[in-house]
């Protein structure tokens, strides 16, 4: 797990307003005081914030699914053993840009460059 949390540190302290504590025991990175994305540690999943779920989960429905709990949130678990760095990428930065304020998406803008 530490290699993936690793790999997620990388993609997401650099980016502007992002903080990383606990949420319930389980690592969680938040922007604007909001949580965007948070790992499971002992299921090996990543909860991550998305309005584009469906599409996703259609698309390989074993790696990303949701549970009971997640139906009325704008939330996906995602299966780290069968997800690719890729597609992690694309939903941690899109979360991000989901919750982040105006402000912190044009930093990220101009961080891109």
């Amino acid at each position: 797990m530490s290699i993936f949390m690793q790999f997620m540190r990388s993609i997401l302290l650099p980016l502007p307003g992002v903080t990383e504590k606990m949420c319930f025991e389980d690592p969680a990175f938040y922007v604007n005081g909001k949580i965007f994305c948070s790992v499971k540690l002992g299921k090996e999943f990543l909860g991550v914030h998305t309005t584009e779920r469906e599409i996703w989960m259609v698309k390989d429905p074993h790696t990303f699914f949701i549970t009971n709990h997640y139906l009325k949130y704008k939330y996906m678990l995602v299966r780290l053993e069968t997800v690719s760095p890729d597609d992690v990428k694309t939903l941690l930065i899109t979360a991000y840009l989901a919750r982040a304020t105006k402000k912190l998406i044009k930093e990220y803008e101009e961080m891109q460059e």
